[in-house]
């Protein structure tokens, strides 16, 4: 479940949107070829992932919080509403952010674009008992001119369970 508060004015006044950090994994040849939770065949080889909320289709990018390499996928699969995972990840997403060798590591999750941030807003404003928080991404000289012209409050990101 998701909540989004005041959230209306961010799309035209920061550069995206988090929605979570947490523990990403990976899942691969185990589950090459099955069916996933949208229906899709799972490509092991295809920038795909997990999610326990986020809807079907989003692109969303995944930074590693340690290094800053980020790649986008789209979320085509649900983790188990157990999991204490974020995000479960293809091998080639996997490979692409350098966590192989790990298995696991820290991850922000984002809007991949401005129309991803409004759709996911759209989306989670109609919810009505969600329970992740979004908050506006300032991206570092962008803030120097907000703080100037845009005064905008930062929302807090939590996982609220």
């Amino acid at each position: 479940m998701i909540l989004v508060t005041d959230l209306t004015w961010a799309n035209s006044a920061v550069d995206s949107l988090q929605i979570q950090e947490g523990i990403a994994s990976f899942y691969a040849k185990r589950f090459h070829g099955r069916k996933t939770s949208s229906g899709e065949r799972f490509d092991m080889n295809t920038l795909t992932a997990a999610h326990k909320f986020l809807p079907f289709g989003t692109l969303v990018r995944v930074t590693r919080v340690d290094n800053g390499v980020s790649v986008l996928v789209k979320i085509n699969d649900r983790l188990p509403q157990s999991s204490k995972r974020t995000i479960d990840l293809s091998l080639k997403a996997a490979q692409d952010l350098d966590m192989i060798r790990m298995g696991l590591c820290q991850v922000r999750l984002s809007a991949a674009s401005s129309e991803e941030m409004d759709n996911l807003i759209a989306y989670y404003e109609a919810r009505e008992n969600p329970g992740l928080r979004l908050r506006p991404i300032y991206f570092p000289i962008m803030m120097v001119r907000q703080k100037a012209i845009w005064p905008l409050p930062r929302l807090e990101v939590e996982n609220l369970r």
